[in-house]
């Protein structure tokens, strides 16, 4: 069930294009991404460390949002500092999200009059950042309308993985991560539930085109997935937990990944292993 939002409420957030993840390793991600699991994926490099000091590669398969891959490359610019930080502070994994407006600065100005932490832009960035300080631990950057114009690219190992589905934020308070995501940046929200299959209670949020946002917060710890979400909120705190991509012949794809050696675990579900995932959680569903 859909949540009615306020009256007279302008949503100017159009779009959850993609997510990004942090390395180390920018060639063998590439690599791993592309060859292993089969996605198309395009090296955004050439332009990226020059303008931004850091190297970018970009997984644009057929539905979804796109995965961002991200690593430092020139140490004293500015987003490169940030992801060096990131790694320093929690290693490799899902670094940030990425919404769209029409004028990121206008965005920005209501999303502080709502007592959010809006950084200043960053220098050569196109977008603004929100501090997780105010997101539940999710560092959000807001770009522009079609903030990646970059051609399609082709795979010859596809083996038919989607982009995001969907995308988990594991938080400790359902209700006020539901405030920030639905009153604050204006997405469109369900109702939150328990879903008891997984012992979490729940909120799912729907930016109007790409993956949505799955809100999780643990309730039954004696539930293998709750378990594992508050090992995470324990561990690392609350922000971003996992990828949902989609195949739609879940078991062709899990022998080929195992074939190409991915040592993928579950039935109806598959979670791609941390160490084969630069650790990002990654779980494959059917549509």
């Amino acid at each position: 069930m859909i949540e009615e939002q306020e009256p007279g409420k302008t949503i100017m957030i159009s779009a959850m294009p993609r997510v990004a993840i942090a390395v180390d390793d920018f060639d063998a991600v590439l690599s791993t991404f592309g060859d292993t699991f089969g996605m198309p994926v395009l090296d955004l490099s050439v332009n990226s460390v020059d303008n931004l000091g850091a190297r970018l590669g970009m997984c644009v398969p057929e539905g979804g949002s796109n995965i961002e891959l991200m690593s430092p490359a020139i140490a004293e610019a500015p987003l490169s500092k940030s992801l060096q930080k990131f790694l320093d502070r929690r290693g490799q994994g899902l670094f940030a999200l990425m919404l769209e407006a029409a004028v990121p600065d206008d965005e920005a100005e209501i999303l502080l009059k709502k007592g959010m932490n809006v950084l200043p832009v960053m220098a050569g960035a196109t977008g603004r950042d929100i501090h997780p300080v105010s997101t539940h631990g999710v560092l959000i950057r807001i770009y522009p309308i079609n903030s990646f114009k970059g051609t399609t690219a082709e795979s010859d190992n596809d083996l038919g993985l989607s982009g995001i589905f969907r995308v988990m934020i594991a938080v400790r308070d359902i209700e006020a991560a539901k405030e920030v995501y639905g009153t604050k940046l204006g997405l469109e929200v369900e109702c939150a539930e328990t879903d008891v299959e997984r012992g979490v209670e729940k909120v799912v949020c729907r930016p109007p085109s790409g993956g949505r946002v799955e809100l999780i917060a643990p309730v039954d710890t004696d539930n293998a997935f709750a378990a594992n979400v508050e090992d995470y909120l324990g561990a690392k705190g609350e922000g971003l937990y996992a990828l949902v991509l989609q195949s739609a012949d879940l078991e062709s794809t899990r022998s080929a990944l195992i074939e190409r050696g991915v040592g993928v675990t579950g039935d109806s579900i598959l979670e791609l292993p941390l160490t084969d995932t630069f650790g990002a959680r990654i779980f494959v569903e059917s549509p």
